[in-house]
């Protein structure tokens, strides 16, 4: 059973540290096999601005690029032909590895102009296709949030070992429950609310026909 620490904290308060939930889990009967950070592929990748943007006076398809990445402005060479200035960007920092070919990004010159980290498409990331041009995101994306975060995959991930007699576990609602009996706290359980259609039945929707009634 695979359990997000993230939607746990939805459902239930957790006063222990990842090493206290371990333990406490486990003594709970729930044997938890591993615990991992997910988002850890997206290191040193954060949100930016492009400030700027000039001809590198040296090439004709590069771009010196000024970007802030919500600490600092930094000088980046560019070469996607869709780049420009006030675009929402992901940024890879210097010693981030980009997933798609596994290279680690490093400041280096460029045609003699110094590039102090990388402007991403999605295809670099491993999260798309597109490799024609540089990931443009939302002008509402925060500058300076890790990309992780930007993803929702800034978690914490539980294996457990659900045995056959823990069936009621197979769930983040499960897991809570346990919690909430050891620690006292209230289940914040999400509500559901389903509308029944009196006019649908079985057949408006589901057809069957026997081509062999034998």
């Amino acid at each position: 059973m695979t359990i997000s620490l993230n939607w746990l904290k939805e459902i239930i308060d957790i006063p222990y540290t990842i090493e206290e939930l371990d333990y406490t889990l486990t003594m709970l009967g729930l044997e938890v096999e591993k615990i991992h950070k997910s988002g850890n592929e997206f290191q040193g990748f954060v949100i930016g601005k492009v400030l700027t943007k000039e001809k590198h006076p040296d090439a004709d398809k590069l771009s010196v690029c000024q970007v802030f990445d919500g600490k600092e402005e930094r000088q980046i060479i560019c070469g996607a032909p869709n780049v420009d200035a006030g675009q929402t960007i992901v940024v890879a920092l210097p010693g981030a590895k980009v997933p798609h070919g596994g290279f680690e990004i490093a400041k280096r010159k460029i045609r003699g102009i110094e590039s102090h980290g990388m402007i991403c498409s999605q295809a670099e990331l491993g999260i798309g296709e597109d490799s024609g041009g540089i990931w443009i995101l939302p002008d509402n994306a925060t500058v300076g949030m890790t990309l992780a975060q930007y993803l929702g995959l800034d978690d914490t991930i539980i294996e457990i070992g659900i045995t056959p007699n823990r069936a009621d576990c197979l769930s983040h609602i499960g897991i809570a429950r346990e919690i909430a009996a050891r620690t006292g706290g209230t289940l914040r359980i999400p509500s559901t609310q389903l509308t029944e259609d009196s006019t649908l039945t079985i057949n408006t929707d589901i057809t069957i026909e026997l081509h062999n009634p034998t």
